[in-house]
């Protein structure tokens, strides 16, 4: 019976497994595209994150299988073999391609909506919820002191608000 205990524990867990093998990323860099030099193949991973495969674009060139992905991969290799730092070779690859490139644009004039649009929403959202609690305590104050008014003060308060005859029935 503890064989089938244990089976049974494994047959449960198995599941688990293979989500979390399958969420582990596949990189798409082949071997004839990496650098015999660890540190600029290393670099070169680094900076491949950075950047936004133009086909998929939501994925790195590094996790892309697009052939436009591999250039891109091939390009840094190439610029870091001639010599570039890494920001060198993002600045080269932002004016060939613009800020669309980098998977987290540089904050700048032409970006600012995009890094300041999350807060904005947010800020709005909070000063409407505030503004309903506002409008909610507001009118719960005014019906708890219009409950606490006399039958005389009723009479004037409906008079005062052109409710003369209506409450009244005549």
């Amino acid at each position: 019976m503890a064989g089938i205990g244990a089976a049974m524990r494994w047959a449960r867990l198995l599941p688990v497994v293979l989500v979390l093998v399958a969420a582990i990323p596949a990189h798409a860099v082949q071997p004839d595209e990496m650098l015999k030099d660890p540190a600029l193949e290393a670099r070169a991973r680094t900076l491949s994150r950075e950047l936004r495969c133009m086909v998929c674009q939501n994925q790195s060139i590094d996790d892309s299988e697009a052939p436009l992905a591999r250039d891109l991969r091939l390009l840094v290799r190439e610029r870091l073999k001639a010599g570039d730092s890494d920001q060198q070779v993002l600045d080269f690859l932002t004016a060939r391609y613009g800020n669309f490139v980098l998977l987290k644009p540089r904050f700048g004039w032409d970006t600012a909506l995009l890094w300041l649009a999350p807060g904005g929403v947010l800020l709005l959202g909070a000063l409407g919820l505030a503004n309903l609690l506002r409008r909610r305590r507001r009118q719960a104050d005014d019906s708890d002191a219009a409950q606490h008014l006399t039958a005389a003060e009723r009479a004037r308060l409906a008079e005062l608000l052109g409710e003369g005859g209506k409450s009244t029935g005549q």
